[in-house]
């Protein structure tokens, strides 16, 4: 079988083709009896294509919205334990009772140490759950399950969770670019993909 776009070969259960990557389309499949079998129903012996749905920016957008709700809630319920249990919740209370209009060393460390506290949490946090979420079984934040989005790698399988890392880190080379550009682009590349998706690999689809 050959690439509609290029004329490539293509391998038997290809999803994408190797040569330009676009999507391959099979109207059917030759059953034993030689019958005409139609694309994504499974026949015994014989292969199957998934059809593919790139997820367009707006999407992605919502999506987005909902993960950061999310992940608000979550961040402030692991924080402000951990602030009484370090003991930085008593140090700013008694530096704000003692406070004498003086930025202090002890007065700024305390601050540093709380902005320090949280950065980390939420970066730690935002990891495992974009990282976790997205090379699970659903392959989906729960922001994405809600609007039926999955993240995939350019043939439309599941991600490792090293992957999920890379493409979760690659969001800050997105955003080094002005204007959210790099974020923009899932809304007039051919395959809806960010940047960070290109350098990660994946595609965002829709079930």
């Amino acid at each position: 079988m050959y690439c509609s776009k290029c004329g490539a070969v293509l391998t038997p259960d290809g999803v994408f083709c190797a040569s330009c990557g676009s999507p391959v389309v099979r109207g059917a499949l030759a059953g034993a009896a030689g019958l005409r079998v139609p694309a994504n129903v499974g026949v015994a012996g014989f292969s199957t294509t998934r059809s593919v749905t790139y997820a367009g920016f707006w999407l992605r957008f919502v999506a987005h919205l909902i993960d950061g709700l999310i992940l608000s809630v979550g961040i402030f319920a692991l924080v402000i334990p951990l602030l009484f249990l370090t003991g930085l919740a008593a140090t700013a209370e008694n530096m704000t009772h003692h406070w004498d209009g003086q930025w202090s060393p002890a007065v700024i460390a305390a601050i540093v140490s709380l902005a320090l506290t949280f950065g980390a949490v939420a970066i730690v946090l935002h990891w495992l759950y974009f990282a976790y979420l997205e090379s699970g079984e659903h392959q989906a934040t729960w922001g994405k399950q809600a609007l039926g989005l999955y993240v995939t790698d350019t043939a439309a399988e599941r991600i490792s969770f090293g992957r999920a890392s890379g493409r979760f880190f690659a969001k800050i080379v997105s955003g080094l670019i002005p204007l959210g550009i790099g974020y923009i682009m899932a809304g007039f590349t051919e395959k809806k993909q960010a940047l960070h998706d290109m350098i990660a690999g994946c595609l965002v689809l829709r079930r």
